[in-house]
């Protein structure tokens, strides 16, 4: 089956993708989350909980949190290309909520088979989730997760575990008998201790998961086939996050490009400013096309999902790079201020390059794939 012209990407999603910019324009935007996430300057400051949960519950009404969760669990099943739409304005309004880690965990739980249903119906009825699946060393690779089944129970303390204050459950990797499964757990239950990391991302929190015998739902033994089914998608979510960011990051430059003065003439006028500007533009639009094409990839032609993913993830982390420094670089002096909006986006930005691979990871792992 061949990809369809325009990636799959219906009017449904359209509306989707509409709507939710919409919204998030009108409820917010750049000065409110430097308000409510940019407080404090001082490089001592603790970790910090910065989210709107009154915005984030009417998203939750709109059905956002379960657009991966297949009808038949009660959610919307919408196709990848629709869901990348959305996550995309999130990216491009960084606004902070549990969205990507949720639908990240709904992706897992479809590719688990019949043991997923419990947890899926339970994010359908309004719960979110992260996945705790990282060591100390920052490996994703869920056959070197930390956590252990021992008794039963689950032992270890996982790391890196995104929005972890926000969500309701966790969706652990841990080692069994069978090699790694997957395992489901609120995050109040007894065994389980969240400790807050101080990241440099102010519009997500990130921590570690220590669980002392804690009682989990095996979701499955071997969870080896549903992570190859999953990644893609969350690969492909996270890229789409980024482009979103990097579409905000150019279009607030080329503003203030135009509106600051220099030598009698905006600062647009210069072809090192255009240049620069323009590269950013054409980084972006070639992310975005590889975002559109894994997404419809992993919805037409699953069997060429992960060669495009990894090809979205990587062109999307080298993007959000050179965005940044771009829209640091063409503000001038004020754009290394506290003050300016652009320093938000830019540590999202480097937080989401890194997480769940870099572009050097990715390409890497192409390779891998393309020649052996």
């Amino acid at each position: 089956m061949t990809q369809p012209d325009n990636f799959g990407f219906t009017e449904e999603a359209a509306l989707l993708k509409d709507s939710a910019r919409k919204m998030l324009a009108e409820n917010f935007t750049a000065d409110v989350l430097h308000g409510m996430a940019a407080g404090d300057p001082t490089p001592e400051r603790g970790p910090a909980l910065a989210w709107d949960e009154g915005l984030w519950n009417q998203m939750q009404e709109l059905g956002w949190g379960l657009l991966a969760v297949p009808e038949a669990q009660g959610g919307v099943g919408m196709p990848l290309v629709a869901v990348a739409g959305l996550c995309e304005e999130l990216g491009r309004a960084a606004f902070p909520c549990p969205l990507l880690p949720t639908l990240s965990a709904s992706y897992l739980l479809s590719a688990a088979g019949a043991g997923g249903a419990a947890p899926l119906e339970e994010i359908a009825g309004g719960a979110t989730a992260s996945l705790a699946v990282s060591n100390a060393r920052g490996s994703w690779d869920f056959a070197e997760t930390p956590i252990e089944v021992v008794g039963g129970k689950l032992e270890g303390t996982a790391c890196f575990v995104q929005d972890v204050a926000k969500v309701s459950h966790l969706l652990v990797c841990a080692r069994n008998a069978a090699g790694a499964g997957l395992y489901w757990l609120p995050v109040d239950a007894e065994g389980v201790e969240v400790q807050g990391d101080a990241i440099v991302d102010l519009s997500r929190d990130q921590g570690r998961v220590i669980l002392s015998g804690a009682e989990a739902i095996e979701v499955c033994a071997d969870a080896a086939p549903a992570f190859d089914r999953a990644m893609p998608a969350i690969w492909t979510l996270y890229a789409a996050d980024m482009v979103g960011a990097g579409e905000w990051q150019l279009q607030t430059t080329v503003e203030y490009a135009n509106q600051r003065q220099q030598f009698d003439r905006p600062l647009g006028f210069f072809q090192a400013v255009k240049h620069q500007l323009v590269d950013v533009m054409v980084d972006i639009d070639r992310a975005k096309s590889l975002v559109y094409g894994a997404a419809c990839a992993w919805d037409t032609e699953p069997e060429k999902a992960t060669r495009y993913a990894h090809m979205a993830k990587a062109a999307a982390s080298d993007m959000a790079a050179y965005a940044s420094s771009r829209s640091v670089q063409c503000h001038g002096g004020i754009g290394f201020t506290w003050e300016c909006f652009i320093h938000l986006f830019f540590k999202r930005q480097k937080h989401s390059q890194m997480l769940w691979g870099d572009g050097p990871w990715h390409r890497a792992r192409l390779a891998d794939i393309v020649i052996g």
